[in-house]
């Protein structure tokens, strides 16, 4: 299988536009929405060691240009000062939007609720929803989070319909009938700054 470095300098493949190369010495590939707008590249930085400092407002998200169906996707985060709110947006597609949050489904890596799924802007799941504030498909084991500083992993599984999330290792959610099934990978701005590194997506397919 072809891995594909999101954050990555690029050279294009020819059979299957796949990225690979050095970490990223810019941000092509990637474009930001918020509210207001702002640019890119006074919002996300890219450090020399690779890590990405995402500046957390104005609220909004990251997102990539390009689409993915069945892939296999392992992000690491971490908030360097104060705790705060935000998320991995899968399969970000054209439609209605919530405020600034866009039709897709959230992996919350909101402190304290790290794991809990979200669907957005009309996206669903077969599986029900809990709570209200805002209704989730909430984690099942106990809270896998590290520490505040500490990095944290998600590795994230969509396969036609079905996506499993695991964080630190340990799985923590799986819905099925996931629509939409496709689309962009993006990175939610609530407010608060957090730091990205070794964002890889593998392809399924």
């Amino acid at each position: 299988m072809i891995k594909q470095i999101l954050f990555a300098a690029a050279c294009i493949a020819s059979a299957g536009g796949a990225l690979a190369g050095e970490m990223l010495k810019d941000l092509s590939g990637w474009e930001l929405r918020t509210e207001p707008a702002a640019a890119l590249a006074s919002t996300i930085v890219v450090r020399p060691d690779g890590v990405i400092a995402v500046a957390g407002v104005p609220s909004g998200f990251l997102a990539t240009t390009r689409r993915y169906r069945n892939y296999r996707l392992h992000v690491e985060w971490r908030w360097p000062g104060k705790t705060g709110n935000g998320g991995v947006l899968l399969h970000i597609s054209d439609g209605p939007m919530d405020r600034v949050w866009p039709l897709s489904v959230q992996v919350q890596t909101k402190f304290g609720s790290v794991g809990d799924l979200l669907p957005m802007a009309g996206a669903k799941f077969a599986e029900p929803l809990t709570g209200d504030k805002p209704p989730v498909k909430a984690r099942v084991a106990a809270n896998s989070e590290r520490a505040a500083g500490e990095w944290n992993s998600a590795d994230i599984v969509a396969q036609d319909g079905v996506i499993e999330v695991s964080v630190n290792g340990v799985p923590q959610n799986r819905v099925t009938e996931a629509a939409p099934r496709e689309g962009r990978i993006g990175f939610q701005l609530e407010g608060t700054p957090y730091e990205l590194r070794h964002v890889e997506l593998t392809p399924l397919e």
